[in-house]
C-alpha cells in the first residue's frame, strides 16, 4: 500500500543519515514501509526482496513471530535494567547459551550494543589482559588493509578501509596493519576459498620484527572480509596467524561481527575453519538485528586473569548503559533458539553449493570483473565507468532497489547475502533479479 501521507523535502533534512551521501538521497529517498519474511514493503507500495538480510543482520528474516512475541512480552514485564552492580535472570542464561555453541574455551560472553562497541571492547580487554599478567608493554595492536572494525576510534584504527579514517586525525597511536591477502590475478573467480595465498600470513613475522613481540597486545581480522567486499581467506591463512600469534604470546581477535550465527553455516566462522582464536566479536545476527546487540566472548584464562588479578572491586572498568539490555537478550534468547529449532545452520550449508553457483552463474555479465563467495556471502566487483571508482557499482545499487532487490553497496562491490533461511527459490530469484539489473546498467 502506498503511503497516504509521504515525506516532504524539508522533512528528510534533520535526520544525517549514516554512511549515506545525504543530499543525494534526501534528493530521491528510498523510504521502507514494512518488512514480512523475506520482502520488504517500500513507502510506494512495491515488495523488495532482501538480498542483504538487512545489513547482514536479519538471518531469520523480518517480522520471525517468535522473536517479536519474546520482544512483546519483555518490554511488558521488564523493559530496562542496568547491568552495573545488577542482572537480570535472561542475561546469564544467553550468556550460557552462546558460550555454549562458541569453540573451545571461548566461554565467557561480555555483552555490548553493536559490532563497533565489541571491537573496541576486544581491544581494550586485550590491553588490560596483558598488563595484568604484568606485560605492561604489550599496546601495540595490528590490523590489515581493507579490514572493517566497526566505527570507534579503536575500531578505524585497527581498520583498513581509507575513506573510514581519512578524516578523524591521528587516530589510536602504536597501531600497524598487515597487508590485505587477496590477488586479483590468481583469485578472482574463486567459489570458495582460494588455494593459494596462505604466505600472506607471514607479513606477520615481520611486523613482530619490527615492532617486538613484547610490544604487541593483539592481531585483529575478519574471518572473512565483509564490509570491504566479501574477500575469503586463503587456504591455511588462518592457521598460520594462529599459529604466528600463539608462538609470540599475542591475542588473536576474530572480528566475527558479520559471519557469527549462521552466516558461514555455523555458529562462528572459528569453527568453520577450525581455528580457536582467543578472542570473536560479535553483534548483527546474534537477535536477528531487532533490538541493538552485540558480544564479546573470551577464552576461560582471559576471563580468569582478570577475577585473579584483580584482588577486590571492579575487575574491568568497562560497560555501557544497555549492556545486556532486557529487550534485546529476550530477542536473542528466541532467535538462538529458532536457529536450532529450524536448522537454520544446516540450511546454509545444505544450500552454500547452490547458492554459489547461482552467483558465478553471472560471471559473464556486463561490468563483473570477480565473483567471491562462501556460505551465504557474496560479493560482484563492478568495473569502473570513465575510470571512476564506484560510480558503475552504484548505479548498479540503486537499479536494484528500482527492479525490487535491495542488496549491499560497498565501493565497487555489491554484495549479496540473503537472510538464512532462504530457500532455493528465494536465491534463484535474488540472483535472476541480479542478472537482469546488471543487463540493464550501462
Amino acid at each position: 500500500m502506498t503511503s497516504s501521507n509521504p515525506l516532504r523535502n524539508d522533512e528528510l533534512q534533520a535526520y544525517w543519515m549514516p554512511f549515506t551521501p545525504n543530499k543525494a538521497f534526501k534528493a530521491k529517498p528510498r523510504l521502507l514501509e514494512s518488512a514480512a519474511g523475506l520482502y520488504f514493503t517500500t513507502d510506494d507500495g512495491r515488495q523488495v526482496i532482501d538480498g542483504s538480510s538487512g545489513l547482514w543482520c536479519s538471518a531469520l528474516g523480518h517480522g520471525h513471530p517468535k522473536v517479536t512475541e519474546a520482544i512483546r512480552e519483555q518490554a511488558g514485564k521488564l523493559d530496562y535494567s542496568t547491568a552495573f552492580g545488577f542482572g537480570h535472570r535472561p542475561a546469564f542464561e544467553l550468556a550460557n547459551v552462546v558460550a555454549d555453541v562458541m569453540p573451545g574455551s571461548l566461554d565467557h560472553v561480555f555483552f555490548t550494543n553493536s559490532g563497533s562497541e565489541s571491537v573496541d571492547t576486544a581491544l581494550k580487554i586485550a590491553i588490560a589482559y596483558h598488563r595484568l599478567r604484568g606485560d605492561a608493554s604489550r599496546t601495540r595492536l595490528i590490523g590489515r588493509f581493507n579490514g572493517y572494525h566497526g566505527v570507534g576510534f579503536g575500531g578505524i584504527s585497527v581498520g583498513g578501509m581509507v575513506n573510514n579514517r581519512k578524516f578523524f586525525g591521528s587516530l589510536l597511536p602504536g597501531v600497524d596493519h598487515m597487508p590485505f591477502p587477496y590477488d586479483p590475478a590468481t583469485m578472482a573467480f574463486t567459489n570458495g576459498q582460494p588455494e593459494t595465498g596462505a604466505a600472506y600470513a607471514d607479513e606477520l613475522e615481520n611486523l613482530v620484527k619490527l615492532h617486538d613481540a613484547s610490544t604487541i597486545a593483539a592481531v585483529i581480522v575478519e574471518p572473512v572480509v565483509g564490509s570491504a567486499g566479501v574477500f575469503v581467506p586463503p587456504v591455511g591463512y588462518l592457521e598460520r596467524l594462529r599459529e604466528i600469534t600463539a608462538k609470540h604470546g599475542i591475542l588473536l581477535i576474530f572480528d566475527e561481527v558479520i559471519t557469527a550465527f549462521g552466516r558461514l553455516g555455523y555458529a562462528s566462522a572459528a569453527e568453520r575453519f577450525k581455528v580457536e582464536p582467543d578472542i570473536i566479536t560479535t553483534a548483527k545476527a546474534i537477535n536477528n538485528g531487532t533490538v541493538p546487540m552485540g558480544a564479546v566472548i573470551v577464552q576461560k584464562r582471559i576471563y580468569d586473569t582478570f577475577m585473579d588479578e584483580t584482588k577486590g572491586g571492579v575487575e574491568l572498568f568497562h560497560g555501557y548503559t544497555y549492556s545486556a539490555h532486557p529487550l534485546a537478550v529476550a530477542a536473542a534468547l528466541a532467535t538462538q533458539k529458532v536457529f536450532k529449532e529450524e536448522g537454520v545452520y544446516e540450511n546454509v550449508r545444505t544450500l552454500e553449493p547452490h547458492f554459489g553457483a547461482a552467483a558465478h552463474s553471472l560471471k559473464a555479465s556486463k561490468h563483473v570483473t570477480d565473483i567471491r563467495n562462501l556460505g551465504f556471502m557474496s560479493a560482484f566487483t563492478i568495473a569502473h565507468r570513465d575510470g571512476v571508482p564506484g560510480a558503475r557499482a552504484n548505479d548498479v545499487f540503486l537499479k536494484a532497489f528500482e527492479m525490487g532487490l535491495k542488496v549491499r553497496l560497498s565501493g565497487d562491490h555489491i554484495a549479496i547475502a540473503p537472510p538464512l533461511v532462504s530457500d532455493k527459490a528465494h536465491i534463484d530469484r535474488i540472483f535472476n533479479l541480479f542478472a537482469e539489473t546488471l543487463a540493464a546498467v550501462d
